[in-house]
């Protein structure tokens, strides 16, 4: 398997962090038929936020679209420990929140940093439909927040 996505997470100098804890009622990831359904993921490292603020004020567009990334590192882990990353046949639906500051709307080009690293581990499979959404807030005062579906086999 040197050439699945544990290898290609290695070779991008990414290792899967552990599965973040619920913060409420719901668990990481549901599988429902060949779909597993990923709760959305914040950008947490070992039970803390990388950052908080809003996007544009306080928190820069780069390093967002780098917390985005963090936020899909922390979906595939879900999704590793729930069927094995090996099983993902297709990255179907990406949704990515950004708490925006007022005038910011460069909001796809920090999910980028998501969808990105799906593509780079899967290919043409991480190719996926995608909404990026500026809220006003999300949990814990977290820039970005990150969402995904991916099919199975």
């Amino acid at each position: 398997m040197s050439n699945g996505p544990h290898a290609k997470l290695a070779e991008l100098g990414h290792t899967l962090p552990e599965v973040v804890p619920p913060l409420a009622s719901y668990v990481p990831a549901v599988q429902s038929g060949q779909h597993v359904y990923v709760s959305g993921q914040l950008p947490m490292v070992e039970g803390k936020l990388l950052a908080t603020g809003k996007v544009g004020a306080g928190v820069s567009a780069d390093q967002a679209k780098d917390l985005a990334q963090q936020c899909a590192l922390n979906a595939l882990a879900a999704i590793d420990s729930l069927v094995g990353l090996e099983n993902v046949v297709k990255v179907v639906k990406l949704t990515g929140f950004v708490a925006a500051s007022s005038g910011f709307t460069a909001i796809p080009g920090v999910i980028n940093g998501a969808s990105d690293l799906f593509g780079a581990v899967f290919g043409e499979a991480g190719r996926h439909a995608r909404s990026a959404v500026g809220v006003a807030e999300l949990p814990l005062d977290a820039p970005v927040e990150v969402e995904v579906v991916v099919e199975v086999s």
